[in-house]
């Protein structure tokens, strides 16, 4: 950042003020309210009508506010090219993407065989530790994860889900096959979350060589449970269904969860985006994360910086130039160079794009009534929807079948029903 308070003055008003050019002149509004100047940006004698450039005979704030709008490029010919930043009324047209069809139909067309290998190496990593339910003999916990898994990727009833997992155990992939009561009592149990999570992070792990770039957001998945209270005010009942709210970080290619936070329907964005970035880092390297306004914090931004990563989240419209030489530089940059900040955010419509396909593929809410039972069934829809994402870029990526665990894990907690 610069030194000069003149420079640094001239940044905030071509920031946050609107400049119109008239010919060859720039009409600057004056930061007071009271008034306008009329700026001609020479390139040899620049010239301002403010009582300030008129006095000393040098560069005002104003006329640094019209060269940092005004952005000169100067090519070998000796010609210049001059382009303004985008106003609020200008878009950017984002980039399409053409699509791979014949490694996208393969993927698709043997997605569940390699769904049910894939599922199975993922759960061998699961120590050896047994479930038990209350009055029956243990079961391997492995088994009980793959069979509560394959339940969300099947999209059906615990019931009618039977003859799928019997095939499954037929060809080797379960030792035991649960019952469906014992189904229910797996996404019931507290103990299952934290499986599940370091689940979801594990399946995304084979795709640290393609992912760099990530973008933050959360979205809701209902229950089939109905709130009800008295609402005092209007003197008469409400109902509200039941939900949780899921926070991700997501890789902005294949669209893979690489970290996972829930909680309840009231959690906040912007404090969920501390751990999602530890977890992140853990196995990724981290160039970009995009996020929108809920995200926008100087806390925030400094903990994507000390990862590595160039932040991109906009600024809300009140926000002004903070005290922090990262605030500011990003402040200016999100106001100045507007075409190369969108021309990288738009990459955070990729985390609602995940949101889409999740809900799309496992449905949008969820068969569990507890709230520790949604969470998991949640947590078990972004299992299945990552190792889909590795067979996807296994066919359009060509990247090599995953080794899940190429060395023992830490010890998981034991669910217990």
């Amino acid at each position: 950042m610069t030194e000069n308070p003149r420079e640094q003055r001239g940044l905030v008003i071509a920031a946050t003020c609107n400049l119109i050019k008239k010919g060859d002149a720039w009409i600057v509004p004056s930061q007071s309210g009271n008034g306008k100047y009329t700026v001609v940006p020479d390139s040899i004698s620049p010239h301002c009508s403010c009582p300030d450039h008129e006095t000393t005979g040098g560069k005002c704030k104003h006329i640094f506010a019209v060269q940092f709008v005004i952005q000169r490029q100067l090519f070998d010919d000796g010609t210049v090219q001059e382009t303004r930043t985008l106003t609020v009324t200008e878009t950017i047209k984002p980039p399409t993407y053409r699509q791979n069809w014949p490694a996208y139909n393969a993927a698709q067309v043997n997605e569940k065989a390699k769904f049910l290998t894939l599922l199975h190496d993922l759960c061998e990593g699961i120590p050896e530790s047994d479930h038990r339910v209350s009055g029956r003999p243990r079961f391997p916990l492995r088994d009980a994860i793959f069979a509560a898994c394959f339940k969300v990727y099947s999209t059906l009833s615990g019931r009618r889900f039977m003859t799928d997992l019997r095939d499954a155990k037929a060809k080797g992939l379960v030792r035991r096959a649960p019952s469906y009561n014992m189904i229910f009592k797996v996404f019931e149990s507290q103990a299952t979350f934290p499986c599940l999570q370091s689940l979801v992070v594990a399946a995304a792990e084979p795709l640290k060589a393609v992912e760099t770039s990530f973008a933050c957001d959360s979205s809701g998945f209902s229950g089939r449970r109905f709130d009800r209270w008295f609402d005092h005010k209007h003197g008469s009942h409400k109902i509200q269904r039941s939900w949780v709210k899921c926070h991700v970080m997501t890789g902005v290619k294949t669209n893979c969860v690489t970290a996972v936070e829930i909680h309840d329907q009231h959690a906040g964005d912007s404090p969920q985006l501390k751990p999602l970035l530890a977890t992140t880092a853990e196995n990724f390297r981290i160039l970009e994360v995009s996020a929108d306004l809920a995200y926008s914090s100087n806390a925030n931004l400094y903990a994507i910086a000390r990862a590595g990563g160039m932040p991109l989240i906009p600024f809300k419209s009140n926000a002004t130039p903070g005290t922090t030489r990262l605030w500011n530089h990003l402040y200016h940059y999100f106001h100045l160079h507007r075409p190369g900040f969108l021309a990288r955010y738009h990459l955070r419509s990729n985390v609602e794009s995940t949101f889409s396909m999740v809900k799309a593929k496992f449905g949008d809410g969820c068969r569990s009534k507890l709230e520790i039972a949604m969470k998991n069934e949640v947590l078990a829809k972004l299992v299945c929807h990552n190792i889909c994402c590795l067979v996807q870029a296994m066919y359009e990526l060509q990247i090599d079948e995953p080794e899940f665990w190429p060395a023992p894990i830490e010890q998981q907690p034991t669910a217990a029903g």
